[in-house]
């Protein structure tokens, strides 16, 4: 049955799609009634990827899509599919390869055109309604893609099948000759460290962003140069305009070269990222600087990013209110001074108010000129303060939120959270990591995890992220709680991303299961965007669970990581994922704690000194736990075992002497 000439996009799950429900545009989802229209209409594809929280897919959906004449030539000349990069990143990757390899820069929103077969043979990203910005004006583009179908079909069909299959082979590789691990490691962290800002942090020039793949790389190498240059990054962030200082969380990026002037989208995933990594820059350095940013931003994604059901799905908040960037967020001197009254000068000598070159709005907060602690009587001071503009914020006109749940970014946040709340031993952040957790298990069916789910609807089937995620995301809390049950359902899950995502040889994983049938391609998933590959989500999934049960009779987890390995050693750009996880895979460090009293004196050490190289296991009463090469522990004997791949060093007996191993340098070199 033809599907009706009309925008169907009313009945989605998407916020990104709904905003578009209204458009003039003949809209469908992604589909293969959708794929199916194009082949008997005989027009061709033009899609567009976007996310609720970009700005310039508000302003191109506002100059074009809404526009009754290019609406008009759309629908004449094309059959429109509107996709949510974030319910469907394996479309969104495929594309972006596309116009990459056309030579493009890439970016959303992506506006593509595709044949029959979803093959690409043109593309962009924003356009203008008209010639501008030295970029040709929407309309024009429409009628000249037509134009060239019209009449160089053959040829346009030719070139999208090459360009098909160089994409193909390289979002699916064959692998390479892979060195040692731990080598390429230190090789890709010191080419990293060449990068660093040594002024302001991060990579040298603009736009900055916080790049956490990049970050983790330097900090698994261990080198102190590499480790004081994560600190002094994001120590520069926390100070910036990039950071809410008055409620918490990270912006995506600053447009300048010195954290000052955000864009104002915050999302989830950028977050448990920045959380995670402030967990072991604290356990690293006791400077509480990170301890408060560390509660600070676990308040905002309590405050703002839970839906009901206890699920972190709020996944970006919007950079436009009412059609103005980041007015939610900035301050003039007057209305700081009208809201703190008489501690407003104190407030003003340790916040500044920048209002840079070419920034048209409000003046943006920041404390760059005191990034460092004050002590604990001013930092509290300031937070008193700082909670009264937030008060008067909340009031203010919000962002728009895209409220889907992604399970791959809720397990980011999970394990995220569960660090966290051993760290800083908040039962109460633990309690909402589990309520996460529960909500996600709750939304399978048959076993299988939803990629995305909104208002009691899922997308299925899932990705080999959301696997990889939940699997790490169990193990996190597994360490926190020591809850078999944990344990069983990671393995659960271990065996649906072998039996649906594994390749023929057994050695890797596609990004897309074996039973999704609206896919151009299968790809592997190996680049890393903003947050590392699903490839190296796989990896680290792999090896929690191996090496918190103990059981990988095949060696399956160094299997995989090699073969990643070999894959990123072909490729020229966004492998820092697989290498972190293949040199952890390669050296990780298990933490075996016996504590059969009511009164554990291990654990507590173990929680305030996290580290990503370590697995934490407590032996509870009744439970038999061995060490490598099958010594088993005696389960009424209160010590620490801290073995390295299949070496153990002698048992801990006192709490102060794990402590100082765990924070000895020459023993961590060994990991």
């Amino acid at each position: 049955m033809p599907l009706p000439a009309k925008n169907l996009l009313a009945s989605q799950t998407s916020p990104y799609l709904l905003q578009h429900r209204n458009n003039p545009v003949h809209w469908r989802p992604w589909s293969a009634a959708a794929l199916s229209e194009a082949r008997e209409s005989d027009r061709p594809i033009l899609l567009s990827v976007g996310y609720a929280a970009c700005h310039w897919c508000h302003v191109m959906a506002h100059e074009s899509f809404e526009n009754p004449e290019i609406a008009a030539a759309m629908n004449r000349h094309f059959v429109n599919i509107k996709v949510d990069r974030e319910e469907r990143p394996e479309i969104d990757q495929i594309y972006m390869a596309a116009l990459s390899a056309m030579g493009e820069q890439g970016g959303w929103p992506l506006t593509m055109f595709l044949d029959f077969d979803g093959q690409p043979f043109w593309g962009g990203t924003y356009f203008p309604p008209e010639q501008r910005y030295g970029r040709p004006g929407f309309l024009q583009v429409l009628e000249a893609v037509n134009a060239a179908w019209q009449g160089k079909r053959a040829e346009l069909v030719r070139s999208a099948g090459a360009l098909g299959a160089h994409v193909e082979t390289r979002l699916a590789p064959a692998p390479g000759d892979a060195g040692s691990p731990q080598e390429v490691l230190q090789t890709l962290a010191g080419n990293i460290h060449g990068m660093i800002d040594h002024k302001a942090g991060g990579l040298r020039g603009a736009p900055k962003f916080p790049n956490v793949p990049f970050m983790r790389v330097l900090w698994l190498s261990d080198d102190p140069a590499h480790r004081t240059a994560v600190v002094q990054s994001m120590t520069s962030m926390l100070a910036g305009g990039i950071y809410d200082h008055v409620g918490g969380g990270l912006a995506r990026y600053s447009t300048d070269d010195n954290w000052l002037v955000p864009h104002f989208e915050k999302m989830l995933y950028d977050n448990a990222q920045l959380l995670r990594m402030l967990c072991w820059i604290y356990s690293d350095t006791r400077d509480a600087l990170f301890r408060v940013r560390i509660e600070e931003t676990v308040g905002w994604l309590l405050r703002e990013m839970r839906v009901a059901g206890g699920a972190f799905a709020c996944l970006s908040l919007d950079a436009d209110t009412a059609g103005v960037e980041g007015q939610t967020y900035l301050w003039t001197e007057a209305q700081i001074r009208s809201a703190l009254d008489s501690g407003a000068d104190g407030f003003l000598e340790i916040f500044s108010l920048a209002q840079p070159e070419n920034w048209e709005g409000k003046p943006i907060l920041h404390r760059r000129g005191h990034a460092r602690y004050l002590g604990d009587l001013k930092e509290a001071e300031l937070r008193g303060m700082l909670d009264t503009l937030l008060s008067i914020r909340n009031e203010r006109d919000q962002p728009g939120r895209d409220d889907k749940v992604l399970t791959d970014w809720t397990g980011l946040t999970i394990a995220a959270l569960a660090d966290a709340a051993r760290l800083l031993n908040r039962p109460d952040w633990l309690e909402a990591a589990r309520g996460a957790f529960r909500f996600v298990c709750e939304s399978m069916k048959e076993g299988r995890l939803p990629h995305s789910s909104r208002n009691g609807k899922a997308v299925f089937p899932g990705l080999s992220s959301d696997y990889a995620c939940m699997i790490s995301a169990a193990g996190a809390l597994y360490q926190a709680t020591a809850e078999p049950s944990l344990i069983d359902q990671a393995d659960a899950w271990a065996r649906e991303l072998h039996t649906w995502y594994s390749d023929k040889s057994g050695t890797g994983h596609y990004l897309t299961a074996s039973d999704a049938s609206d896919v151009p391609m299968r790809i592997r998933g190996d680049v890393d965007e903003a947050i590392p590959s699903a490839t190296s989500q796989v990896i680290e999934a792999l090896l929690t669970l191996s090496v918190l049960s103990g059981d990988d009779p095949d060696n399956r987890v160094a299997e995989v990581a090699q073969a990643a390995l070999g894959r990123a050693t072909t490729q020229t750009y966004g492998q820092a994922g697989i290498v972190y996880a293949a040199a952890l895979a390669q050296n990780a460090a298990k933490l075996l704690m016996v504590e059969p009293g009511k009164d554990p004196v291990f654990v507590p050490v173990a929680n305030r000194n996290l580290d990503p190289r370590r697995f934490d296991v407590v032996v509870v009463n009744g439970s038999t736990q061995k060490l490598p090469g099958g010594v088993t522990i005696d389960p009424q004997r209160q010590a620490a075992y801290l073995c390295i791949g299949h070496t153990c060093l002698p048992p801990f007996l006192k709490p102060e002497e794990l402590e100082a191993a765990l924070r000895d340098g020459t023993t961590r070199k060994s990991w």
